[in-house]
């Protein structure tokens, strides 16, 4: 995946916002490049941030890795002449970050510190199914066919079987996680069918470091709130975790949230929700490899359930 700026010098017309009367194609390698992120970084990071909540506090980490990429993101691309946005696109910027990082990655970062990351990798693979729902019942959205509808109803029998299992610890899924483990993919679901028809400055990249540079202060914000920094100490900050955070800023949120928002942008959220079906199965293995985490059989079971579900959905919603 390139780097901002030189996505900026290289591919200029990519990073205006595409509207419905002039829909511009992107260039295939930078389609590609994009998905492959998505699709293979995003699938890594959810043992990044177990590694790194593991001695950081979850919103303060989450916070300051998506500040820190934000601002480097928006100073390259005002550097490269985008104008100063306007109010109403802080104010998307603002909506959008609360829904997608705030909650969508922030309470998926605090409930890691108890549930293993290969379940909650099976559990954000359930976003597709809240995208198609919301997708048609927005204003002016289309109702699903009848396949589509067989692939939600298989895919929420698979999340009623993540919440109700065992974790691959053998204890009961705590309440609180399980109803974190539903309403993070729900809200990443809202903030990515909002922030495709929001106001938007005509320069994408520009909107998604804004998004980030919201989100991040917010979370740092709830971080306060509960007291995080008041028991942080920098000192107590493993080596792991903090190699964990360089890479969660680097490449989990500067290379891979750009890419899933231009994502967005550029293709249709069924096909860019095609991430959350091959996410798990990174995750599930690289938890194995290196965390030697298990799942036991319900687990599996209910993980079939979901990704099959998201095929049935993408097959017939994608093409």
């Amino acid at each position: 995946m390139s780097s901002p700026s030189a996505v900026c010098s290289a591919v200029p017309s990519a990073l205006v916002v595409p509207t419905p009367s002039v829909r511009r194609k992107p260039p295939g390698w930078l389609v590609v490049s994009a998905f492959a992120a998505v699709y293979l970084i995003w699938g890594s990071t959810y043992l990044g941030i177990h590694v790194a909540v593991t001695t950081m506090p979850p919103f303060l980490m989450a916070g300051a890795r998506f500040v820190v990429a934000g601002a480097v993101l928006y100073t390259a691309v005002r550097l490269f002449g985008a104008p100063a946005p306007a109010l109403v696109y802080w104010r998307s910027a603002l909506v959008a970050g609360a829904l997608l990082l705030v909650v969508g990655n922030g309470a998926i970062s605090w409930v890691q510190r108890f549930t293993p990351s290969n379940l909650t990798a099976i559990m954000v693979a359930a976003t597709p199914l809240w995208m198609n729902l919301l997708d048609w019942v927005r204003p002016g959205g289309k109702r699903p066919a009848g396949k589509t509808v067989f692939g939600l109803l298989l895919g929420f029998a698979g999340v009623t079987l993540v919440v109700c299992s065992r974790s691959s610890g053998g204890t009961v899924l705590q309440p609180l996680g399980a109803v974190v483990l539903v309403m993070a993919p729900l809200c990443w679901a809202i903030g990515s069918i909002y922030s495709r028809h929001a106001p938007q400055s005509p320069a994408l990249l520009l909107n998604i470091a804004m998004q980030m540079l919201c989100g991040g202060a917010l979370m740092l914000c709830v971080g306060f709130g509960v007291g995080e920094f008041r028991h942080f100490n920098f000192g107590q900050v493993s080596h792991a975790s903090w190699l964990a955070f360089v890479y969660l800023a680097t490449m989990g949120s500067l290379v891979g949230f750009t890419a899933y928002a231009w994502l967005l942008q550029v293709s249709t959220p069924a096909k860019v929700s095609t991430y959350a079906y091959v996410n798990p199965l990174i995750a599930v293995l690289l938890g194995r490899l290196v965390l030697k985490e298990t799942l036991p059989p319900g687990m599996l079971v209910a993980g079939r359930l979901i990704l099959a579900s998201v095929v049935v959905i993408t097959a017939r919603r994608g093409r």
